[in-house]
């Protein structure tokens, strides 16, 4: 017997949402047993963002940094434009000062920014893009160690940053960026999960990931409409969650040496 030699399986909203009431010994009958499920999977992927699991969202940008701005939002903040003289249409605006003037035309988009869900780690550019282009990491802090900050405003090629995770998050950089260069923040964020909008979408998620979607989704439904298999179906979901996650780990190199702190005099 021949093979499919098709590697193109992948299951859609609605899709998961049966199988899901499938477990569950129900059939989805009505708009409203779709509405709650589709309401059931969205909260189900805020609880990945919860555990930190969602590794194949993580995503690099960069900001360009401007001279005296600490400050920075996590992600791209989008805006239309109406200009009359210097800008054109689809060009970027950057930090930093500018002799055109414009007006915006309709409310400044947060929602790439509030997508971000943390920052694993981050550098400092010098000269992008040309021969002499460094990178230097630059360390977390937390909020106390940024508040005890006693020059929040001197300035220089920042060497640390501490991540205020608000609705809007935002980075705050030390030292404030000068004018000495043009540098560039780099760094790696993780973002929440494209939302379940349609039933004909396709979930922002692994294949390898797919029965932790049915498992997660028929225990949360089970909450609402059997709770008689709630423990079966729990079990059921953190056992895939938990073999998932073994998976999807971090497969770099692992160096351990000896100390030899005893052997010296």
């Amino acid at each position: 017997m021949a093979v499919s030699d098709s590697k193109n399986f992948e299951l859609d909203v609605n899709e998961h949402i049966e199988e899901a009431f499938e477990r569950c010994g129900l059939e989805a009958r009505t708009g409203y047993d779709l509405r709650t499920a589709k309401r059931s999977l969205n909260l189900l992927f805020a609880e990945w963002a919860n555990r930190g699991i969602n590794r194949w969202t993580i995503e690099q940008k960069t900001i360009a940094l401007a001279n005296g701005v600490a400050n920075y939002p996590l992600g791209t903040l989008t805006m239309t434009v109406n200009s009359t003289t210097s800008f054109q249409d689809g060009e970027a605006i950057t930090g930093g000062t500018s002799g055109a003037t414009a007006t915006v035309s309709s409310a400044v988009s947060l929602e790439d920014t509030q997508a971000s869900i943390d920052v694993l780690s981050a550098v400092t550019r010098q000269n992008s893009g040309t021969s002499s282009q460094s990178d230097l990491s630059i360390t977390r802090i937390g909020r106390d160690a940024y508040l005890s900050l006693a020059s929040k405003r001197s300035t220089g090629r920042p060497v640390q940053f501490y991540v205020d995770r608000l609705i809007t998050p935002e980075i705050k950089l030390w030292p404030t960026p000068d004018s000495s260069s043009s540098y560039e923040l780099v760094f790696d964020r993780l973002r929440r999960i494209d939302d379940a909008d349609t039933q004909e979408n396709t979930v922002e998620v692994p294949f390898r990931f797919y029965p932790c979607v049915s498992a997660g989704l028929a225990y949360y439904l089970s909450v609402k409409f059997a709770p008689d298999k709630v423990q079966l179906l729990k079990a059921i979901y953190e056992e895939e969650l938990q073999r998932a996650m073994q998976e999807d780990r971090d497969r770099s190199s692992l160096l351990i040496a000896p100390s030899l702190d005893y052997y010296r005099v």
